[in-house]
């Protein structure tokens, strides 16, 4: 099943679903689920199933028939935020690359990559974050933004993995690189954090290490970058991750956590005011976004 969200002239988000081939929006709330967050909350935390759910809203007529091309494209109902998360945590230097990047030689980053604690983050609020086709924010005092393409778990209140999605962990790196003192600095602004187009369960990818994911950032019409990782490259693998998570750390059904970024824009290709960043998986479709100043 893939979850997303709508949005129309009225404002607030909707439901909407994809099952199999098959496309589907909440016209009307049923058993006080109007959005993915109180369907997850209702599914994950309520103990019925995603399916009985479904189905009974579908006989009740609240979920009605939707074309996929039109609301992907931005019309007067279009897609958001596929879910509006109590908060947004972060998980970094899960890839070597990652580590190399940062840091030349064996220092701080190194020490992390190699340590059994992962580093882990406060990435953002929900109302900091960019659905499909919605802008990313580069800070006014930052040279070099960059794009960090990454897989996000979407978590139950327990810790289960209620779903994946692309998320791009949007970072200001010559901030970071500066000090790490500075990382939230780096990390949480306005517009830091994008995610979607869908949230897809986890019947629907058997084999999450085994994804392929691709990044290109188009200024203009000229491609200023691309790259490419699998998530069969992480070090950690996402249970270990959450479960540090929470550790002494109460977190609410529809948390998002990212893992980590593979992919790695070079200095000299940072992101720019109307910029275009898209991040695609084969399973999970694809997130585009333009760039704005904050």
């Amino acid at each position: 099943m893939r979850l997303f969200q709508v949005r129309d002239g009225s404002g607030a988000p909707r439901l909407g679903v994809g099952v199999g081939s098959r496309t589907l929006v909440l016209r009307d709330a049923h058993e006080g689920v109007s959005d993915a967050l109180s369907f997850l909350q209702a599914t994950a935390d309520g103990g019925r199933s995603a399916g009985e759910w479904v189905a009974s809203a579908e006989r009740c007529g609240a979920l009605v028939a939707a074309d996929w091309t039109a609301l992907a494209g931005g019309g007067e109902t279009r897609l958001t935020l596929p879910l509006v998360p109590p908060e947004v945590w972060g998980a970094g230097v899960t890839y070597r690359r990652s580590a190399d990047f940062r840091e030349e030689g064996t220092g701080f980053y190194d020490r992390v990559y190699d340590a059994e604690r992962p580093e882990l983050f406060f990435k953002a609020s929900g109302w900091r974050c960019a659905g499909p086709g919605e802008p990313i924010g580069r800070r006014r005092d930052s040279a070099f933004t960059a794009a960090e393409p990454e897989l996000a778990l979407v978590l139950s209140k327990t810790g289960t993995i209620l779903g994946y999605t692309l998320a791009n962990d949007v970072s200001a790196w010559d901030i970071e690189r500066d000090n790490p003192l500075y990382l939230p600095q780096s990390k949480i602004y306005d517009g830091c954090f994008s995610f979607g187009p869908v949230i897809v369960t986890p019947d629907e990818i058997p084999e999450p290490y085994g994804l392929r994911l691709e990044c290109h950032v188009r200024r203009g019409d000229a491609e200023i970058f691309r790259g490419e990782a699998s998530t069969a490259q992480l070090k950690r693998k996402y249970e270990e991750i959450v479960a540090f998570l929470l550790r002494s750390n109460t977190i609410r059904t529809g948390t998002v956590l990212s893992t980590g970024t593979g992919i790695i824009q070079p200095l000299g290709t940072g992101l720019e005011e109307g910029d275009v960043v898209s991040i695609s998986c084969a399973q999970i479709g694809e997130l585009s976004n333009p760039v704005a100043l904050v």
